[in-house]
């Protein structure tokens, strides 16, 4: 299997991407393909594709902020079962994020990621691909040291619509096990870069983002 990064949109291997990124997750979270051009020539937006016999069976869209000496993950795609695409991408992320904070003159200090709740909102079909169901990839990044930050959780549509997404977690994943709570200005600030695309934000996420300016720190709990 081969990690291949995608940063233009005129390579065959994002259409097939794209392809996969409609079939896997609901509407409101893909980025139309067009709207992917500037994304995907950004040098500190990292796309790859795990390719398997030609065919693009997986893929994960991450970024490494410098500043903050943090990374997110936007999103994780597992084709197929039986490949063994999670932990191949897991790692291969790893790697290149531990590199990019060693050239950074630091050590990764953590990870951010939305991650879906099932237990909230249950109808996320995930293209019929059991590896993508809600309820194993919780657990899948729980065992990886993820952990859910204390506060409920929206986002806005990328569909740029002005509509609140429910039924996630936001959470972070400590390089240091023993960390229980981050500041919650990190949230504020890495959330209002995160989203500064979108023109249109819902008034649930405005009110969530004043509710964290409010606070000092935000706990990490069990996912």
């Amino acid at each position: 299997m081969e990690y291949i990064r995608v940063n233009n949109i005129e390579d065959p291997l994002f259409a097939k991407m794209h392809t996969l990124l409609g079939e896997i997750f609901p509407p409101e979270e893909v980025l139309e393909f067009e709207l992917w051009k500037e994304p995907l020539e950004d040098p500190s937006i990292r796309v790859f594709v795990a390719v398997h016999e030609g065919e693009v069976v997986g893929s994960t869209e991450y970024r490494y902020y410098p500043d903050w000496n943090i990374a997110m993950t936007d999103f994780t795609i597992i084709g197929q079962s039986g490949l063994g695409i999670g932990r191949f991408l897991a790692k291969k992320r790893e790697e290149d994020l531990h590199r990019l904070a060693q050239e950074n003159g630091k050590t990764l200090f953590g990870m951010f990621a939305e991650i879906y709740n099932p237990y909230e909102r249950e109808d996320f079909a995930f293209g019929g691909v059991m590896a993508m169901n809600p309820y194993v990839r919780r657990e899948v990044l729980s065992h990886l040291g993820y952990k859910r930050l204390d506060f409920s959780y929206v986002h806005p549509s990328w569909k740029n619509d002005g509509e609140a997404v429910e039924g996630l977690d936001f959470c972070f994943m400590p390089m240091d096990e023993q960390l229980t709570e981050i500041p919650s200005y990190w949230i504020v600030e890495f959330l209002s870069d995160y989203y500064s695309v979108l023109s249109n934000k819902p008034q649930q996420w405005l009110d969530m983002i004043e509710g964290l300016k409010q606070k000092d720190t935000v706990a990490l709990l069990p996912l």
